[in-house]
């Protein structure tokens, strides 16, 4: 049976190529909304970012949303997003390691 390839994709961050499972997903929609899109199926222009909050104030310090988003990012915005990133950080490291869990069955 042929190996499913897995889609892999890189941190704006670190600049780490990951399996997209394993980053979260930070989406601005087409009407200009910037937020996190834990299930990565939301339309918009996405940007990928490891699981670590060190990745996300990297990512703020060096304006990597910005050029992935290809958009202004205003300090607001920035303070919201790690807001609700410190508050997913626990739910989407427990759902890898579930998901882990699974592929080794």
């Amino acid at each position: 049976m042929k190996t499913r390839k897995i889609p892999q994709r890189k941190c704006v961050a670190c600049q780490e190529m990951k399996p997209k499972k394993e980053l979260i997903r930070i989406v601005r929609s087409p009407q200009g909304d910037i937020q996190i899109d834990l299930t990565g199926k939301k339309p918009g222009r996405g940007a990928y970012l490891c699981g670590k909050t060190s990745c996300f104030k990297l990512a703020k310090k060096s304006k990597a949303f910005e050029r992935a988003l290809k958009t202004p990012v205003s300090p607001e915005i920035y303070d919201r997003l790690e807001a609700d990133f410190i508050k997913v950080e626990d739910d989407f490291i427990a759902n890898k390691e579930l998901a882990g869990d699974d592929d080794d069955e």
